[in-house]
């Protein structure tokens, strides 16, 4: 099996079976997303304690591209201090762009929608839920 087509079985899992999908109870930092040149819509939401995320979950509907990546996202940052996570968004949103090679070591799953650096159409999809916990971290903070 070829990377690609791994990053796309990775794509296409998340999209089938989004992790850490639904509304969670109270207490939870919350930002909505959309991209309005496709409808993809995110509202993701996060809870810290002691600057590490507890918790994160999301709802939303798009494109397979848009639901894996939220998914992939929420998984990845889950636990992490609120500094790893933006490093983590950062370093997502550098490599999708084009600005830089994805760190596969560092990204694991991840780096499969890292690939969108290739259909620059794509790119916002892949990207919506990463700005999207970017802005419900800063929720979260005030």
């Amino acid at each position: 099996m070829s990377l690609s087509e791994l990053y796309q079985d990775v794509i296409l899992d998340h999209n089938r079976r989004p992790r850490r999908y639904g509304q969670p109870g109270e207490n939870y930092a919350s930002a909505e997303g959309t991209n309005p040149l496709c409808g993809d819509s995110v509202t993701v939401f996060v809870r810290t304690e002691d600057d590490r995320i507890a918790d994160i979950r999301f709802v939303g509907s798009g494109c397979a591209i848009s639901t894996a990546s939220a998914s992939l996202m929420a998984e990845a940052v889950a636990g992490k201090t609120v500094a790893e996570a933006l490093a983590l968004f950062q370093h997502v949103h550098d490599a999708a762009m084009g600005a830089a090679e994805p760190d596969e070591a560092m990204l694991g799953e991840v780096a499969a929608i890292c690939g969108v650096r290739e259909f620059p159409a794509r790119v916002k999809c892949a990207t919506l839920a990463w700005h999207t916990l970017k802005e419900a971290i800063a929720e979260a903070g005030k």
